[in-house]
Formats: structure tokens, C-alpha cells, sequence
């Protein structure tokens, strides 16, 4: 699931790419269901509610992208925005598209240079707006933002603007300067007596960690996945703060972690899953200098944890 550093990067790139620009039109193939644009099963009202979205943002200028947690909301002219979540296997990507209206799917189109675009990965396409690129009296005007998700559980709605804080119930963002050492404890002390791994995947105690980035921060930190919060030393939890803005920003940096389906704007790869020292690295030597551990898996929460034994007790 792409987490804070593959949304952010994906918000960086809409604002790059569609900041200003004018929506006019938008397709989809997938059953909505009020109050998301969400793919899940065909519901009665699935048309209706459609017709209510696309007759909000057609028209609309995009203001600006702005990430919240790992949501994604496109902020317009007419007070609304579009939020989209793009779950397991969603990304957005922007380039010329066409329709092709026998096979009901779009492609890139023959003109559009960007060969990334034509990725095996990033021909999923389920949700279209079509963007007002250049002035309408262009022929090729038009470029779409698409979005790709070959397990069709991303989700997109609309939300007014001045309720995004309502809708929202998570915890503080790690990157900002309000997230101090203090709050970073104080948050992590609501769940006292259950394992660090699982309160970091929380996202109503901190925003945006996931299991990629959970199992890198720890292994920064030398602490194990499965320590009980409240045994972790002050001195320990200093580092661990330190471990998450660390790997967060390093995620940003790579533009992202790739080891799934991921694609940025340009539907390019990250390079994360390069810089890996735990998740994903079982059975290699750990890269702590000095350490001789073996990176090791375990079962957890339906998911896994990766840490070494050694430096991580």
C-alpha cells in the first residue's frame, strides 16, 4: 500500500502537473457506490451518485493537491475537492490518453512520448479526468489524470473543502514541526501495552506509517517489532523518533518505494526498495556496521515484520 512518502510524491507530482488546470470531463468503469466514487459492488444508486460527482468537478479549476495522512485531496475552484485513497495497488499518473470505445478502455495515446505510461503496471485504468492542458482552441488540449489500480480498491469521492477536518479521524502528521519528541511519546503511550509495530501501523494515533516504513524506522531504531510500548526506554524512543522522520524523508527523497505496484506521476518506478535494511531483506546480512544478524520475517497482523534478532532484541 502506498504510504506517506509514495502519496506525497504523488502530490507533488499532481501539483507540478495539473495545478490550475481545468477539469472537463471525467470516466469511470468501475460501480460507485454514494457517498465513493469506490470500487466495490454495483449499488442501485451507483448512477446517480456518479452523475451528482461529475456535475460538481466538470468545470472546476484545480487549485492545488494537498496529502493528508495517506489520502489525497485535489483542492478546487468551487470550494470541493476530490479525495482519493488509493489503497493497495492505486497511482496516478497524467499523460494523453485515448478511448477506444469498442474494448471500453483507455491507452496512452500514439503521440504521447512518455513510454513509461505504457508499463505493463500501469494499464489498470479505472477512473479518467480528462484535463484542459492548453487553451481550447488547441487540437490536443486535452491530457488526462488517470488512475491505475489492478486490485480496484482505491477509492475517490468529493468532499467540501471545509469539511475535510471532519471526515478525517487521524493522528498527527510525522513530517511537521508540531510533531515533536513529546507528541511522538505521548501518542505512542495510547496503546501502552500492545507492540510498537502495530501502534506505528495506527493511523489514528500517526499519520501515514505503513509496513514498509514501520519495519525500517525500527531497524533505524534498534528496537524489536513485537516490544510492548511501554518498555521502550526514553533514550530508545528518542531514536525512534529520529528513525521515523528519517525514513519518511528518505522515501520522499527516493521518490518512493516500488517493491509493489507503485508508479509516480510520470508512472516511473521509486527507488526505495533499493535502500531497504529490513523489509523484504530475509535471510540477508544485516547492513548495521558491525552487527553479523541475519535480516528474519515473522507473521504479523496478516502482514509480516522484518527486523534483525541481533541489534533489534
Amino acid at each position: 500500500m502506498p504510504e506517506l512518502p509514495e502519496v506525497q510524491t504523488t502530490v507533488d507530482g499532481l501539483n507540478e502537473t495539473v495545478k490550475g488546470k481545468t477539469i472537463v470531463d471525467v470516466w469511470t468503469d468501475i460501480a460507485v457506490k454514494s457517498p465513493t466514487l469506490a470500487h466495490h459492488r454495483t449499488s442501485t444508486k451507483s448512477s446517480a451518485f456518479f452523475a451528482t460527482f461529475k456535475k460538481t468537478i466538470v468545470g472546476a479549476k484545480i487549485l492545488k493537491a494537498e496529502r493528508r495522512a495517506k489520502n489525497i485531496f485535489i483542492h478546487l475552484s468551487n470550494k470541493q475537492s476530490i479525495w482519493i485513497h488509493m489503497k493497495m495497488t492505486g497511482h496516478m499518473m497524467y499523460g494523453r490518453y485515448t478511448f477506444d470505445a469498442k474494448t471500453k478502455q483507455w491507452t496512452p495515446d500514439k503521440n504521447e512520448k512518455n513510454e513509461a505510461l505504457r508499463d505493463p503496471f500501469n494499464k489498470f485504468l479505472h477512473t479518467v479526468f480528462s484535463i484542459q492542458d492548453k487553451p481550447f482552441d488547441s487540437p490536443q488540449g486535452l491530457r488526462q489524470l488517470v488512475l491505475s489500480d489492478v486490485r480496484k480498491f482505491a477509492k475517490v469521492t468529493i468532499v467540501p473543502t471545509d469539511k475535510i477536518d471532519d471526515v478525517l479521524n487521524i493522528g498527527p502528521e510525522p513530517l511537521t514541526q508540531e510533531f515533536t519528541l513529546a507528541v511522538c511519546t505521548e501518542q505512542l503511550m495510547r496503546r501502552p501495552t500492545r507492540p510498537v509495530k502495530e501502534v506505528l501501523l495506527d493511523q489514528k494515533i500517526i499519520s501515514g506509517i505503513g509496513n514498509i516504513y514501520s519495519d525500517e524506522a525500527l531497524w533505524l531504531a534498534g528496537i524489536h517489532p513485537l516490544r510492548m510500548v511501554r518498555d521502550i526506554k526514553k533514550l530508545e524512543m528518542k531514536k525512534l523518533y529520529e528513525a521515523i522522520k528519517n525514513v519518511l524523508k528518505k522515501g520522499i527523497d527516493f521518490g518512493g518505494d516500488s517493491t509493489s505496484d507503485y508508479r509516480d506521476i510520470n508512472g516511473e518506478r521509486g527507488a526505495f526498495q533499493g535502500a531497504h535494511n529490513a523489509y523484504r531483506m530475509t535471510g540477508k546480512p544485516c547492513k548495521k556496521r558491525g552487527c553479523g544478524g541475519t535480516i528474519t520475517r515473522i507473521p504479523f497482523g496478516g502482514r509480516g515484520a522484518h527486523f534483525c534478532p541481533i541489534h533489534q532484541k
